[in-house]
């Protein structure tokens, strides 16, 4: 039986600069906490946001680039049950189709850089992106994906697709 913890719906955000690099942020702050990973964050579920205004919002906050709609194509969820044990997490995946010129300054949950997708995966990000995030993000960036992880630390990572769409 899965834990009695908090849960968490958040976004997470890909952008990348006109050459097609990554912008990434290393995480001075938990969850993820010196690892490197896409921006985003908590919806605001007292105030009623939906995910697309939650990665509009965070997406201005973090790197001062100001979207519509339009602007983003949600490719997917991710259901991580027990994520580092601490919390069950719903994560919607956004893919911005506008790109950023320059690195965003440094904010106090961490400092940006950018990547190619091939030298992400010498970086130091979460175990769970690495197994997980990015290889669906190559494949369904550009259509949609359900998933669900159990995250459990005591036991082996489990993946199951829940929808597929091309």
């Amino acid at each position: 039986m899965t834990a009695q913890l908090p849960f968490k719906i958040s976004v997470l955000v890909f952008i990348r600069n006109p050459r097609g690099e990554h912008l990434l942020i290393q995480r001075s702050k938990a969850p993820n906490l010196g690892c490197w990973s896409p921006i985003g964050g908590k919806l605001d579920m007292p105030l009623g946001e939906s995910p697309y205004e939650c990665a509009r919002r965070e997406t201005l906050e973090e790197v001062g680039l100001e979207l519509t709609d339009q602007d983003l194509h949600c490719f997917g969820y991710i259901a991580e049950k027990s994520y580092e044990g601490t919390g069950h997490w719903l994560m919607f995946l956004f893919d911005c189709r506008s790109a950023i010129d320059a690195l965003p300054p440094t904010i106090d949950e961490g400092h940006f850089a950018f990547f190619s997708r091939d030298a992400i995966d010498e970086l130091p990000i979460p175990q769970t992106d690495r197994t997980l995030l990015w290889p669906y993000y190559d494949r369904f960036k550009n259509s949609f994906v359900g998933l669900r992880a159990n995250c459990d630390p005591s036991g082996e990572l489990t993946l199951v697709e829940e929808l597929n769409l091309p």
